[in-house]
């Protein structure tokens, strides 16, 4: 790998690594990055990338890949050779932020006796200790590309840092579902629109009223303008407080349900380090509170579902002040904010 320039993006206090290493390398080292996942994006726009095969074999030169680590040990005074030896050591724990479409374009060509192996791919390589600034920088690069909705850089981002099964955390697609469903699993787009909210900073991340691409557009803004922050919260946190919380039988259940499960992850931004101390029992009892306060609400007035996931997300993001509340107390709450 060839080191050109190190620099720091101050919006993801991340370091920002420019390089370059062989085409041949990119297909040994990154192509299996984009492979490991759980899916492939279809190709969008097949005369495109069909073009771009061709460009590739008579030598035109790619746009830089951006791919990520989550890890600090390189630094901006970090020597060339030491960031060389890091990526060469390390580069199967990367993934790739933007630049898929083009590994796999060029991995398609490698056969091709016209196309030079030793030719140059360009690389910019980011270090971050957050896995959600890493995702926000994802989605402003993908802004205004087609192919990739801000759900389907969730998807990639959680098959590649989260490892729900070293978690004890069980999680099953659509698909699974529709064949078996295993009882004590997590519905793996209910997490995906958790995330969603949690980067956006709020639970309202769908709206079926709305057609999609219009809905990611207003996704892909609000999660723009919520920013990356450094407070202690991150989603790795949410994930670990659901394998801890996964232990009482009632509130994995409450956990699964999607509306919790949202208002859940979006307030816990907001409250991580008071939630991260509950006990077991103290986050049981404190969703039975919330239970027995919602359920005075009338039924045939409101929309329960859309108000469920408002009010668990204001229950655990105010978290510190309504935790000794007992369930009259959170009803009255709870009132003065659905009359405002």
């Amino acid at each position: 790998m060839n080191v050109y320039e190190i620099d720091t993006d101050e919006v993801i206090n991340a370091i920002v690594v420019n390089g370059s290493i062989t085409y041949k390398d990119a297909i040994d080292k990154l192509v299996p990055l984009i492979n490991k996942t759980e899916f492939q994006r279809k190709l969008q726009d097949k005369k495109f990338y069909e073009k771009l095969e061709r460009d590739i074999v008579d030598g035109c030169i790619m746009p830089p890949i951006t791919i990520a680590f989550v890890d600090t040990s390189i630094k901006s005074n970090s020597k060339k050779e030491d960031i060389d030896k890091y990526f060469e050591n390390n580069y199967a724990k990367s993934f790739v932020l933007d630049g898929i479409q083009r590994l796999n374009t060029l991995s398609r060509v490698k056969n091709s006796n016209k196309i030079s192996l030793n030719r140059k791919l360009y690389l910019n390589i980011v270090f971050s200790d957050s896995v959600d600034k890493l995702l926000y920088r994802m989605i402003t690069l993908n802004n205004g590309q087609k192919p990739m909705t801000p759900r389907h850089q969730v998807e990639v981002m959680m098959a590649n840092v989260f490892d729900f099964n070293e978690l004890g955390i069980a999680v099953q697609t659509e698909k699974e579902r529709a064949v078996k469903i295993k009882m004590n699993s997590f519905n793996k787009s209910d997490l995906v629109q958790a995330y969603l909210a949690y980067m956006a900073n709020s639970p309202m991340v769908d709206n079926k009223k709305i057609i999609q691409d219009k809905m990611d557009e207003l996704i892909v803004n609000k999660i723009v303008s919520a920013e990356p922050t450094d407070n202690d919260g991150s989603f790795e946190n949410v994930i670990k407080a659901l394998a801890k919380f996964q232990k009482s039988t009632t509130a994995l259940k409450w956990l699964k349900q999607a509306n919790n499960l949202v208002g859940f992850a979006v307030g816990m931004k907001s409250s991580s380090k008071i939630i991260n101390q509950l006990s077991v029992d103290e986050f049981e009892n404190s969703i039975k509170t919330f239970d027995r306060a919602f359920s005075d609400f009338n039924p045939s007035k409101i929309k329960m579902g859309k108000l469920r996931r408002e009010l668990s997300y204001d229950f655990f993001k105010n978290f510190s002040k309504l935790k000794d509340f007992d369930s009259l107390e959170l009803l009255e709450y709870f009132s003065d904010l659905t009359n405002d």
